[in-house]
């Protein structure tokens, strides 16, 4: 009996333990990968798209567009091709443009991703308190497409922009071409507003072809909490504010 009593106080004890490590663990997980609201409440209809470059930021780094349902012809829609990638040439400015793809599980590479070493329009790249404040950001997720150091794929994103949310809109292409042999239609427009070198956020746009289990059409602000970007030159300075 009394070995009875010490097994169920070191089991006890071990439990105790247990839940105080585990406890550490999730709280130090949340930490350094908080959790991530994708809050695609707020819609804008397609009519509106055109003006996105003059849409403004009102705390929803993410906005769904068109319910959520991208804007393809039947022609962008065709297997003719089979699988593409399509990247636009760089304008007058040097900025990128429109990226389009039909994806397929196999396009995606294989190989580990080289540095980065082109500098996309406006890259004035610096320090934050809290990191670098800006990435460069495929257009094409190189997990996608194994697409690299391409100018026409690449744009001066701030760093939430690129990860976590154009990264979880990737993951989800990825996920479901892992899954399946189907393919993807893809789109990513970014959004300049007049002469600026810095894009102001990201049209994106993906659709399943042999079902409908893919879809999704959402604004992604080029934005930094706690930081003031001059989109015409990509020079920036922390924000200002009122105490």
């Amino acid at each position: 009996m009394k070995k009875k009593r010490v097994l169920t106080s070191i089991l006890t004890l071990i439990i105790l333990v247990l839940v105080t490590v585990s406890g550490y663990v999730v709280k130090n997980w949340e930490i350094y990968f908080p959790t991530v609201s994708f809050d695609e409440g707020t819609n804008i209809i397609s009519e509106k798209i055109p003006t996105l470059a003059k849409v403004k930021y009102k705390g929803n780094q993410v906005i769904s567009i068109n319910n959520q349902i991208p804007i393809f012809t039947e022609g962008d829609l065709s297997l003719k091709n089979g699988s593409w990638q399509k990247f636009s040439d760089l304008d007058s400015l040097n900025r990128v443009g429109e990226a389009n793809a039909m994806l397929h599980n196999s396009m995606m590479p294989q190989d580990e991703r080289e540095s980065l070493y082109i500098n996309p329009t406006g890259w004035k790249n610096k320090k934050t308190r809290t990191g670098w404040l800006y990435n460069r950001a495929h257009l094409v997720g190189f997990q996608l497409t194994g697409e690299n150091n391409n100018p026409k794929n690449l744009m001066t994103a701030t760093r939430s922009l690129n990860t976590p949310y154009m990264l979880e809109y990737e993951n989800r292409v990825a996920n479901y071409l892992h899954e399946t042999n189907n393919h993807v239609r893809y789109r990513v427009t970014p959004i300049f507003k007049d002469n600026e070198l810095v894009a102001r956020g990201v049209e994106m746009q993906a659709q399943s072809i042999e079902d409908d289990k893919l879809q999704f059409h959402v604004y992604i602000f080029n934005i930094e909490e706690g930081m003031e970007i001059n989109y015409a030159d990509g020079t920036s300075k922390v924000e200002r504010t009122d105490e």
